[in-house]
């Protein structure tokens, strides 16, 4: 029986550990949570006292911290940092240049003064409380609105709150919704902005096997890299300076000792992170819009921004490095979509999803009470949901066919109309609080913007879009750019060279300068990309009327779904946890291999460095993916592994897989052992398994994390990191 996910309803959570013993591995819980699933945490090995878990500022859950998509963890007194190297890959592309590579190099700062800034916006948050605040934002009031008035009353009542909360110096505070806007809670999180890089292995290490291994099992990949938070004089948040101090946790974790805590297989481990979003619950008519349509045409234009970039930059290095940030995240995107595709070809997901749904219509239909209490909302949402996707389809385009810099332009204006108001009535991502955020975006593009790209990105995705009828164009594009339906690629770059020779936006300092600028002085530049975002102003604003009005209607019908839905397994006694949405869960299991259906083929729970010898083929073959440095491969040769030494495996461990439940936000989550020291870094799943974000099947999922005892064999061995293992306490 498949065990669905939704229990912050008191119904749901009495039957919690019934529920949850059919698939003990399945769920990304809340902290809160624990303590209902005690007796399945305890029988799976787990030394701690659930009870403790659940308080996000005690040990472990107040080491854990967020990097804002994905998560980290204190590992030293001193606020030092451990996370994915393809977390911390932005930072490290920022600080490289071609005569300062340190993407290809590695970098390891030997003092304090030595550590570099991370790339702007980069922030450490420690969430410190979490607040049911569902009365708040859905009062009596609120529940009487549709439409955008809806909605604009739901971000009203949100900002509100925020503001109170934030009134708290050095905090960030977020109001995240659950089941579809049914619930909500206030996420408050210590937001520490002096990030920097401090150790990251060379992409030999930290991307082994690139992307040709991402998602694939054996793995040989060490994905880690650390930070650290630093704070003002007086220890509290502070924007980058010199007389900032490391930030003094008031928990940090302990690497497990591979003498006295080895980890071995089959051993209980837990993970706890930020997975950034599953949908699990999504109607079956969200499903089939998903694989059907949306899915493969992201697969499709991801595909194309790929193989572009590629040729764009081939022979240039530093348009490599200033498109390697966004090409990571494209080819990692697109491989797991991908990923997806294939194992929904066949399946009988989409079967089993309508067949579920159809249960519960039935069971809504038994009764007159359950008719009008929920059948208006059952109706309503399909209607919905067929309009949003209709919209989808018309201008998925438009989100690859727009210049950078006329983004930035866009943004730049709304921001300036938004400074019109006072704050509070301003639109969420334009207040005073966001402004570090806005401008740290801004400023990033000085390392991650290059033109020969952008155009030749540009003038293929507009071609694409004007073979659409011309009745379904966006006129106000057409005007803004002087397009016109049925132009080709060629004649589209010769219209964009020109545009991009009157703007002035790509030099960083007239980009920051708009910043202050008011509505007078855009209406009155004569800069290309100036212009064009005057000129699309009203018909963005258009349909983002156009877009709170259907969201309002939704969030009122889709809650009620969702509520029937919850009220539905309740009476089946079917405990169920929240879709993930980028707030801290926990998931747990253990270390196992997997039998993947194939006639005597097993995957094994450990791999080795003695794969990374058996992989490597040197800086000119399959594209350097698989170019491990020379000094790994001589000290692998020299059995040289001293304390690290696994006797089972007769080599150093490097990956290991585990039967945790997580989604993309979980990577460079912790994974703990019983006593809760830390034995890896979470950094990938399976390809074949990653379909999990829609449908959990426990045979397959298997969570791909980096052994610890191949990280500090790395750090001590090869790249001598003493100053960093002595803080962590690692003798």
């Amino acid at each position: 029986m498949t065990r669905h996910s939704l229990t912050l309803l008191a119904a749901a959570a009495m039957a919690a550990f019934a529920a949850t013993s059919a698939h003990a591995d399945e769920g990304m819980w809340m902290p809160k949570q624990l303590p209902q699933i005690s007796k399945a945490l305890k029988a799976g090995g787990l030394a701690l006292d659930p009870a403790k878990l659940k308080d996000l500022t005690a040990f472990p859950m107040g080491a854990v911290v967020s990097l804002g998509g994905c998560t980290a963890s204190f590992v030293s007194p001193q606020g030092l940092v451990v996370t994915n190297h393809h977390c911390a890959y932005g930072s490290i592309q920022y600080n490289s240049k071609p005569d300062r590579d340190l993407l290809k190099t590695g970098f390891y700062a030997a003092t304090l003064a030595d550590e570099l800034p991370a790339a702007p916006g980069s922030r450490i948050l420690v969430t410190v409380d979490m607040k049911d605040v569902t009365a708040d934002i859905l009062n009596a009031k609120t529940l009487a609105l549709t439409g955008k008035a809806r909605t604009d009353a739901i971000e009203s009542g949100e900002k509100q709150l925020v503001a109170a909360c934030e009134a708290d110096k050095g905090h960030r505070c977020n109001v995240y919704p659950f089941f579809g806007g049914l619930q909500y809670q206030l996420i408050k999180q210590m937001e520490i902005r002096d990030v920097r890089l401090v150790h990251a292995p060379a992409t030999g290490v930290g991307l082994f096997g690139g992307d040709a291994d991402n998602w694939m099992w054996p793995r040989h990949t060490g994905d880690y890299s650390f930070y650290r938070a630093y704070v003002g004089p007086d220890g509290k948040p502070a924007d980058f300076s010199k007389d900032n101090k490391p930030y003094v946790p008031k928990l940090h974790l302990q690497v497990a000792s591979p003498k006295t805590s080895p980890l071995n297989e089959g051993d209980f481990v837990m993970v706890t992170g930020y997975p950034g979003r599953t949908n699990r619950h999504r109607l079956p008519t969200e499903v089939d819009f998903a694989f059907g349509w949306q899915q493969p045409a992201m697969v499709k234009a991801m595909g194309e921004s790929i193989a572009l970039i590629k040729a764009e930059t081939a022979g240039r290095r530093d348009g490599e490095i200033k498109m390697a940030s966004r090409m990571q995240g494209l080819q990692n995107y697109y491989k797991n979509l991908t990923g997806q595709q294939q194992s929904w070809e066949g399946s009988d997901i989409l079967a089993r999803k309508q067949a579920e749904f159809a249960k519960l219509k039935a069971w809504v239909n038994a009764t007159p009470e359950r008719q009008a209490k929920y059948g208006a909302d059952l109706a309503a949402t399909e209607s919905l949901l067929a309009e949003r996707q209709g919209i989808a389809r018309a201008e998925l385009l438009m989100n690859f066919m727009a210049p950078s810099m006329l983004n930035s332009a866009r943004q730049l204006y709304q921001l300036a109309q938004e400074r019109t108001k006072p704050d509070a009535e301003r639109k969420s991502g334009y207040q005073d609080r966001d402004l570090p955020r806005l401008k740290a975006g801004l400023q990033s593009l000085d390392r991650r913007y290059d033109e020969q790209s952008d155009k030749r990105l540009v003038a293929h995705f507009l071609a694409q879009y004007l073979t659409q009828p011309a009745g379904t164009l966006d006129a106000a594009w057409l005007s803004a750019l002087s397009l016109k339906a049925g132009q080709d690629e060629a004649s589209i770059r010769a219209q964009l060279d020109p545009l991009y020779a009157a703007s002035k936006l790509s030099d960083t300092a007239t980009r920051m300068a708009w910043l202050d600028k008011d509505v007078a002085a855009f209406k009155a530049s004569d800069d290309a990309f100036i212009k064009a975002a005057v000129a699309l102003y009203e018909d963005d604003e258009r349909r983002e009327n156009r877009d709170k009005e259907l969201a309002g209607k939704l969030q009122k019908a889709y809650a009620g779904v969702q509520q029937a839905m919850i009220d539905y397994h309740a009476s089946r006694g079917e405990a169920v946890y929240p879709d993930a949405n980028s707030t801290l869960r926990i998931s747990f299991g253990k270390v196992q291999g997997r039998d993947i259906g194939r006639d005597g083929e097993t995957w094994k729970p450990f791999t080795t460095v003695d794969g990374i010898v058996a992989k490597h083929k040197g800086p000119d073959e399959a594209g350097g993916e698989f170019n491990a440095p020379a000094e790994q491969l001589a000290a692998i040769k020299a059995r040289n592994f001293g304390d690290y030494l696994v006797k089972p495996l007769n080599s150093v461990p490097v990956n290991f897989l585990a039967t945790l439940d997580t989604t993309g936000g979980n990577s460079g989550s912790p994974v703990l052992n019983k006593k809760g020291e830390l034995v890896g870094l979470l950094f990938d799943g399976t390809l074949d398994a990653v379909i999990s974000d829609w449908d959990f099947n426990p045979k397959m999922v298997r969570s791909i994390c980096l052994d610890s005892r191949y990280m500090l064999w790395q750090m001590s061995t090869v790249d001598k990191t003493t100053r960093l293992l002595d803080e962590m306490g690692v003798k």
